[in-house]
């Protein structure tokens, strides 16, 4: 199964619905947002109209939690996660959050095969060794930034029964 990894949209609706168009396009069932959302209005007007299947979001520190938790609880294929989240699909355990720190100590509790996580709006993958067990590793993922501040838009999709990971640029979607 293929999932759709966003982070740091920050209302941006043009690329917003270009993101949500591909993914339909290519099948995908599940969004897992990593936070900077902003406005529960995007949520409503832009992601739901566009998406019919599941999305996970946790919170960023852009928005107002308390409000986009209310409005989600609206859609039964919306989940607010607060400010840690965990899915298991097909096996793989995913965890996500918002912050680079905050994933790496979820990375670190070795009960997960891949952490998500947003921020600093780079693009980044890196193999986390675990120091309790070091033949062990966790994939920490940051799918970089979908409203394109400070670096090109990008998100990423990962499969399940692959393990691969691919980062997209959107600018590079037809």
């Amino acid at each position: 199964m293929k999932i759709a990894i966003i982070s740091d949209s920050h209302d941006n609706v043009p690329n917003m619905e270009k993101a949500l168009k591909y993914i339909n396009d290519q099948k995908i069932k599940t969004i897992v947002h990593c936070g900077d959302l902003c406005a529960p209005s995007m949520l409503i007007s832009v992601i739901v109209p566009n998406f019919k299947s599941k999305i996970y979001l946790v919170n960023g520190n852009v928005g107002d939690p308390e409000l986009l938790e209310e409005i989600a609880k609206k859609y039964k294929d919306v989940n607010v996660c607060g400010d840690t989240g965990k899915i298991e699909i097909d096996g793989k355990k995913i965890g996500f959050t918002h912050f680079p720190i905050e994933a790496k100590k979820l990375a670190e509790t070795g009960k997960y095969d891949l952490v998500f996580y947003g921020h600093t709006h780079k693009p980044w993958e890196e193999n986390l060794r675990l120091t309790t067990d070091n033949s062990k590793t966790v994939r920490l993922v940051n799918p970089g930034t979908l409203a394109g501040m400070f670096y090109k838009a990008t998100f990423a999709i990962y499969d399940t029964e692959s393990d691969k990971l691919e980062l997209k640029i959107l600018e590079t979607i037809r």
